[in-house]
Order: structure tokens, then sequence, then C-alpha cells
């Protein structure tokens, strides 16, 4: 049986591993900061100060923010992550910097696929959905960090597809 995303169940489930636009160019990932939620809520404000354009020691580097709303509390939940692109699309990885279990925004994404992306200046809703088995390899090489992502965890890290709605 298939959850609302198309994961098998039975797969366990704030930063992610930082990518640019072109995976290829991206710089080393930063050290994980002790305290993420102050961290990120930095990020997030200078990220919509900006225009998505991240200044300080993250200079450069290509992000998008997702809003999702909680599937307990029905708040508005911002994360930060890194991504690819496959034409229009946003791919994603739910790694949690290699938790044991999924990552609130996928949790998220899975009772209410319906979110927000910001990238650079632009704002639009999108419908996001779990990569099935079928298109995980051809993904894995838009989010090349989800190899050394993988090791850290023992469950299989979703790759989370967003497509414009």
């Amino acid at each position: 049986m298939a959850d609302r995303l198309g994961s098998p169940q039975g797969v366990r489930g704030k930063l992610e591993e930082m990518s640019s636009d072109q995976p290829t160019n991206r710089k080393p990932p930063s050290q994980i900061p002790s305290d993420m939620q102050a961290f990120n809520r930095k990020l997030i404000d200078d990220f919509r100060a900006n225009r998505g354009q991240l200044t300080g020691p993250l200079a450069g580097r290509t992000l998008i923010l997702l809003t999702t709303t909680g599937a307990k509390t029905g708040k508005e939940r911002t994360a930060v992550l890194g991504f690819g692109k496959d034409g229009d699309r946003y791919v994603v990885i739910a790694s949690g910097n290699g938790a044991p279990s999924h990552p609130g925004w996928y949790r998220n994404l899975l009772a209410r696929p319906i979110a927000t992306v910001e990238v650079g200046p632009n704002k639009f809703k999108v419908r996001a959905r779990t990569a099935g088995p079928d298109e995980r390899e051809q993904l894995k090489r838009l989010v090349p960090y989800i190899e050394q992502q993988q090791t850290l965890t023992t469950r299989e890290i979703p790759i989370v597809v967003l497509e414009r709605s």
C-alpha cells in the first residue's frame, strides 16, 4: 500500500545538504550549526530580504524555501532545502541530514501535498509527490549528495518531486 505521496508504507519516516542550481558546481556543505532553528530563521530572513540571494557564509548558494502546512498543527512551516531541477520540476531529498526518521516537512507533505516554493525572487504553489522506484535512479543524478546522506541512516531517503500546481 502507498501513502499519499506514493511511498511504500513501512519506510520510516533543518537544513538539508545544500546544492547550487548546477549540482556539479556545488560548494562543500557547511558545518551543521548547534541551533538549527535559529540558523534556519536567520537564513530564511536573509533569503527573503535579498530576493533569494544569500549573503554571508552562504553567499553564492542557490537554495529553495519550502513552506508546508503542519500535518497536526495546521500551521505553516518553512524548510531550507538544496535542490536539483528537472525541467520545470524541483527535486529535493527528505534527508534530515541523515536523521533516523523523516524530517517534519516531509511528513507534512504526506498529509498535505500542496506547498509553496520560493526560489530566487519567485514564489509559487507546488504539488509534492515521492518519486517511485522507477524514477529514483534517474533523479539521483540531480541531487548527487543523496548518496553521502544515505550513508548516515538506515531508512531509505525519499526523493520528492515538486511540480507547479
